[in-house]
């Protein structure tokens, strides 16, 4: 009889992981190689020069101020309900439960926990530097304009990156980040460009970002993703120290839990016998010198085994009731007593 453990959800999500190795071979962890390198500089150099020229209010601030009096919404009014429910896919909350999902698929089916700690690495890379470019410059939007011609910094606003823009930019380039495959990530980049593209144009034509606030936004996006290689060490720490935790859990439930016995009510005596005529007066003698005799085994409930594993144990004595007209085995009728 085999007694099954009671698993829990989690412990099946777990035991899930456990069939494969954590991180197996044709899974691709970029590496921050020279191209990236320079990629990366070169993006942080126009990140500076969009600030910059907002900054010095160039002509890059007259193009916003002309592209705002444009009013695209009005020029096309006709797809206004469309560019509505496109800008969602800039959303933070919206994307990142369906970037979520996607990914816990994949870790399901991986077996490793990577694609959900690199999404998350992410995310919290993209709020820290983009939150904190926005409190600092504190751009006022369109809507919100004081002065014509203006840059409107300083001013208390949280417009300047575009966080729609960014947040297209990390959500769905995460996933052609962790491709598997060259030809995946060469799709998956350019559909996750095209996203992006279209839900920075999508803020510019509501009139909810001034055009600079979108180029500087594909730059911050463009910057996380190119800095994640670095990312990657700590990454693998946390898978370790996840897996690690998992089973010093584990062990400490296991430990405590009592384990699966076969119901035995009674203990099983076992008196330890002579094996032999000639030994059976020597330990009687012992008896008699003051020699303590050898305590009986005990042998306590334990696992069930079977018949042909337990310990015959034959009863000393007849198990039949004493009677006074049985006759012992071996003897004659006649040896009977009188009058019987």
């Amino acid at each position: 009889m085999r007694i099954e453990p009671n698993l829990t959800r989690l412990d099946r999500v777990f035991t899930r992981l456990d069939r494969e190795p954590e991180r197996p071979a044709h899974i691709d962890v970029p590496r921050m190689t020279r191209h990236r390198v320079v990629l990366f500089g070169s993006t942080l150099a126009f990140y500076a020069a969009i600030v910059w020229l907002v900054v010095t209010t160039s002509w890059l601030v007259r193009l916003d101020w002309q592209v705002m009096f444009f009013r695209p919404y009005q020029q096309w009014a006709q797809i206004h309900w469309f560019v509505d429910y496109y800008v969602v896919l800039g959303q933070r909350g919206p994307t990142a439960v369906m970037v979520a999902a996607w990914l816990g698929w994949r870790s399901w089916r991986q077996h490793t926990v990577r694609p959900l700690l690199t999404l998350g690495a992410s995310l919290l890379l993209l709020n820290i530097t983009v939150g904190a470019a926005k409190i600092g410059m504190g751009r006022l939007g369109p809507h919100y304009a004081t002065v014509i011609g203006s840059n409107e910094m300083g001013l208390g606003g949280d417009i300047f990156p575009s966080g729609h823009t960014a947040n297209a930019v990390v959500t769905w380039g995460i996933l052609a980040y962790l491709a598997s495959t060259p030809r995946a990530r060469r799709w998956l980049s350019a559909l996750s460009a095209m996203t992006a593209l279209g839900v920075g144009l999508s803020t510019v034509y509501l009139g909810t970002h001034w055009l600079s606030d979108v180029l500087l936004g594909w730059a911050a996006g463009l910057l996380v993703l190119l800095a994640l290689p670095w990312c990657e060490p700590l990454i693998a720490r946390a898978e370790t120290g996840i897996f690690d935790l998992r089973d010093r859990l584990r062990d400490r439930r296991t430990g405590t839990a009592p384990a699966p016995a076969a119901p035995v009510t009674a203990p099983v005596l076992v008196p330890s016998l002579p094996s032999t005529q000639d030994e059976a007066p020597a330990g009687r003698a012992a008896a008699t010198t003051g020699r303590a005799p050898r305590a009986p085994a005990y042998l306590a409930p334990g696992p069930h085994t079977t018949r042909a594993e337990r310990t015959p144990v034959t009863p000393a004595g007849s198990r039949r009731p004493p009677h006074p007209d049985r006759v012992a085995r071996g003897t004659s009728p006649a040896a009977r007593p009188a009058g019987s």
